[in-house]
């Protein structure tokens, strides 16, 4: 990794090659996204918004041209590379200037129920949407009619979660490029940020009060706030992780505590929610200082 963003930082030329190669080959295997647009981010927080952009859109114009080439369709490419950098372009200026993680997380999910919001705004009903597209990518595994009960019901959320998915592979983006820029020159920086991160009370208020509208509204008031309840479920998760992190760095055997922690986060889905209950109350229990001040005691 090291090696990558050592030559993503050699010049214009290369951070180019890197972030349009990487955009094309994530059309074949997604995750690549995640170091296409660290590349956007790890030279926007290093050089700034001007650079960055430079980057972003002589990538762009990159990602164009290999786009016309190897799938005979540039428009395609470049729309798709403008949607995975731009986004990623503004949380790190956001963040450069800031200097603050938690903000820059908080902007990306408000970003994300903005998102949400347009969504809905623009299509009017996006749950018969997404159950026509659902339906077309389904009926090649089964029977529609085995199908068709369950994909009325997810319809309705899959706009929060594809913004949720969304937002994610944002976030993953920037913290690598924040990594790589640590990795570089501020050794041990990155680590610090992200054990520090955390949220207001009256965010977390609002949060309550959405999910509260979640569950107590009806028709469509309530299926809008169970979306924007899916991407505050991302903003508690990864605060609920960082608190997580270093209550369990503190235990006795944190060697182990904390790589099981991360592989279980990923291998097991359903520790999520409780991960995200504990990212959520940390806005009132403060949990790592209180952790650390019984292990003190």
């Amino acid at each position: 990794m090291k090696i990558l963003a050592d030559y993503i930082m050699r010049g214009r030329t290369q951070a180019i090659i890197v972030a349009s190669t990487l955009a094309l080959l994530s059309l074949k295997f997604p995750p690549i996204s995640i170091l296409s647009s660290a590349t956007i981010a790890l030279v926007t927080l290093r050089h700034g918004a001007v650079e960055g952009m430079y980057i972003l859109f002589g990538a762009g114009i990159a990602a164009a041209l290999l786009g016309f080439f190897a799938i005979d369709n540039f428009q395609f490419a470049l729309l798709y590379a403008m949607l995975l950098w731009l986004p990623v372009w503004v949380i790190s200026i956001i963040l450069r200037e800031g200097r603050q993680l938690s903000l820059a997380v908080e902007i990306a999910v408000f970003i994300g129920i903005l998102g949400v919001a347009g969504f809905y705004l623009a299509v009017g009903d996006p749950a018969a949407l997404w159950t026509a597209l659902l339906e077309q990518m389904m009926q090649q595994a089964a029977p529609i009619k085995d199908i068709k009960s369950w994909i009325g019901e997810f319809s309705h959320y899959m706009t929060g979660m594809f913004a949720a998915g969304t937002v994610f592979s944002l976030l993953f983006g920037l913290f690598l490029g924040r990594w790589w820029q640590s990795l570089l020159f501020y050794p041990g920086g990155f680590k610090q940020e992200f054990l520090l991160l955390n949220t207001s009370r009256k965010l977390a208020i609002s949060s309550l009060i959405v999910l509260a509208v979640a569950f107590f509204a009806e028709g469509a008031v309530s299926e809008v706030a169970w979306n924007m309840t899916i991407l505050l479920f991302v903003l508690y998760t990864v605060i609920g992780t960082s608190v997580l992190h270093v209550v369990f760095s503190q235990t006795p055997i944190s060697r182990y505590a904390v790589p099981l922690f991360y592989v279980t986060l990923f291998l097991v889905p359903q520790v999520l929610p409780p991960v995200a209950v504990v990212g959520l109350i940390d806005a009132w229990l403060n949990i790592r200082k209180r952790n650390s001040n019984q292990t003190s005691a």
